[in-house]
């Protein structure tokens, strides 16, 4: 099923400013939140993709790919179907509260002692990766499949991540008495609050290890090689990066792993040049070609060539133009044109017998310039071969 549009989540409009977006998340935010709706999937669901729309919304690069691209220009639509809700609260904290666990920001607001409160953090979240793939014109034509090879750390074999020898290789943190958190008293007098934040020692688990999986060093990790494959979608441009949600590095001791960033770099083509979702091919015809007309075969991206007819008296300059002969439309539909600009070869020395053949034509009229205002200067053609 196709995903709902972010601005259509959060009920807000292309023009609405960031701050309103940030209250119209929270708002979706509270409504949903798995405290107020325990057991309720399709309440989890929406507490999810609010999250998703907002994160996108809420960050300026972000949103103005997304309002180019929509989903796909955002890395394939990839989502939080997979994301531990511990990651929604985290990367909101501004929204939920500097706890990570999204409880008291929660009771703040609808009240009573029902909540949830702090949950322990599980681990340490993994760091992103990020690649750069080189892909030719001809790849992001019609799209490609690259085979990756990365280093990475992955969840370790031997404890399953926890980093602990055995169930028993835990003991309860001292500096925290195993809550996973710590207070202090903030300001003076009548104003003194209590600032809660995450353990030190153990960061947020409430536990340390004691014995330490001898694969791992305790960190519930270990670095691989792996190939990852992925598919690019065509029509792609240098700059925009797909995201692959939970393929970067593993967390340490269980924590959720990061994300693997692809940056796409075009490089330079032999033959065409590209102008946002057309290509552009430069075709050089003598001076009898460009005079009488004359048929001529153009190559095309992908590998292929195409036949057109050249009419008699182009001007060095003319464009033609091949519909749909350019790249797909990245999140929507067709593709864009190939562009063929004639210039008319002059050549530079010529035999005695050329010679005498042009000097008989050189003063005929039809020889001589006769520009109409139907034949347009140079910046104007460059101009209507880009509107």
């Amino acid at each position: 099923m196709a995903k709902r549009d972010a601005y259509e989540i959060l009920g807000v409009t292309k023009d609405t400013p960031k701050d309103d977006i940030k209250k119209a998340y929270r708002k979706l935010a509270m409504q949903y939140h798995p405290d107020k709706n325990p057991g309720d999937a399709a309440a989890e669901e929406k507490f999810k993709e609010a999250a998703e729309a907002y994160e996108i919304l809420n960050d300026d690069q972000k949103r103005a790919h997304y309002d180019r691209f929509g989903y796909q220009g955002m890395g394939g639509g990839g989502g939080y179907q997979q994301v531990d809700m511990n990651d929604i609260f985290s990367r909101f904290s501004d929204i939920f509260g500097g706890g990570g666990g999204g409880g008291s920001a929660f009771e703040s607001i609808f009240g009573g002692g029902g909540g949830r409160g702090r949950q322990r953090q599980r681990g340490q979240r993994g760091s992103d990766l990020r690649v750069k793939v080189p892909l030719t014109m001809d790849e992001i034509y019609d799209g490609v499949n690259k085979k990756i090879k990365l280093s990475r750390f992955a969840t370790c074999d031997t404890c399953s991540g926890v980093g602990a020898a055995s169930a028993e290789g835990y003991k309860s943190c001292t500096t925290c008495n195993g809550s996973g958190e710590v207070r202090r008293q903030s300001g003076g007098g009548f104003f003194q609050q209590i600032v809660v934040s995450a353990c030190p020692t153990c960061q947020g688990e409430g536990r340390v290890i004691s014995n330490a999986c001898g694969t791992c060093a305790g960190e519930g990790r270990s670095e691989i090689q792996e190939v990852i494959d992925v598919r690019i979608p065509g029509g792609i441009t240098e700059g925009m990066q797909i995201t692959m949600r939970s393929k970067g590095n593993a967390g340490k001791r269980g924590g959720q792993p990061g994300d693997l960033i692809i940056l796409i770099e075009e490089t330079p083509h032999d033959e065409f040049e590209r102008h946002g979702d057309d290509v552009i091919f430069e075709l050089w015809l003598n001076f009898a070609d460009a005079a009488l007309g004359t048929s001529v075969e153009v190559p095309t991206l992908g590998g292929g060539k195409t036949r057109f007819k050249i009419s008699p008296g182009t001007q060095s300059g003319k464009i033609f133009k091949l519909k749909g002969k350019g790249f797909p439309i990245v999140n929507g539909y067709g593709r864009g044109d190939q562009l063929i600009q004639a210039h008319v070869w002059v050549p530079q020395t010529l035999s005695r017998d050329e010679k005498d053949a042009l000097e008989r034509f050189r003063n005929s009229s039809n020889f001589n310039p006769t520009p109409t205002s139907s034949d347009k200067g140079f910046f104007q053609r460059i101009k209507d071969m880009f509107s």
